[in-house]
């Protein structure tokens, strides 16, 4: 069970459909542990099986306890077409009782949820916390910002998005987001 865990961990990224077979196979041999159970639920999400992955993720949660992994959860039922699932969890009990970068992931989920939906402005004021402060840096600010920034503009505020669209290439130190050829796309220019 462990070294299936272990390569799911590893090939995730590279080849989540192999990583969700190692998952499968843990969860065949251990399927009453929690982090099995997550572990084959986030491999699944990776993997683009959203039923399976709220299915495991539900699972997880009832073993484990605890608001984690909402966002995931969440995107999940983006994915299976029910933005307002999505919107449902956000609201939840659970969901208040999320802080940081949890938060912030879960905020950015529901207002993809909003867009998918078109409610352009409630994806706007859905990310307006004061975790957007431009002057932060990194992976959670960089997305954050993106998402508000493409909010901004499908809610016809270009100018405004283009902004954090620049914010969000500046906190982006990992080079993990588009906003750089984003800008080129609204200004015209070549990046």
């Amino acid at each position: 069970m462990a070294r299936h865990l272990v390569m799911a961990g590893r090939l995730i990224e590279d080849d989540p459909r192999l990583a969700l077979a190692h998952a499968r196979a843990a969860r065949q041999r251990a399927g009453r542990i929690a982090v099995v159970r997550e572990t084959a639920g986030i491999t699944a999400y990776h993997a683009g099986e959203w039923a399976e992955a709220l299915s495991e993720l539900r699972a997880a949660r009832r073993m484990a306890g605890g608001p984690g992994l909402l966002a995931v959860m969440a995107d999940a039922e983006r994915g299976l077409g029910r933005p307002e699932r999505a919107i449902e969890l956000g609201r939840s009990d659970e969901a208040a009782k999320l802080t940081g970068d949890e938060a912030t992931e879960l905020r950015i989920v529901v207002a993809g949820a909003r867009m998918d939906l078109g409610q352009f402005d409630q994806a706007v004021v859905t990310l307006q916390t004061p975790e957007l402060d431009p002057a932060r840096t990194g992976s959670g600010a960089a997305r954050l910002f993106y998402a508000y920034a493409d909010a901004l503009v499908a809610a016809g505020r270009v100018e405004d998005g283009l902004e954090w669209f620049l914010n969000s290439a500046a906190a982006d130190l990992d080079g993990e987001t588009d906003a750089e050829e984003r800008v080129a796309e609204l200004t015209g220019e070549q990046p």
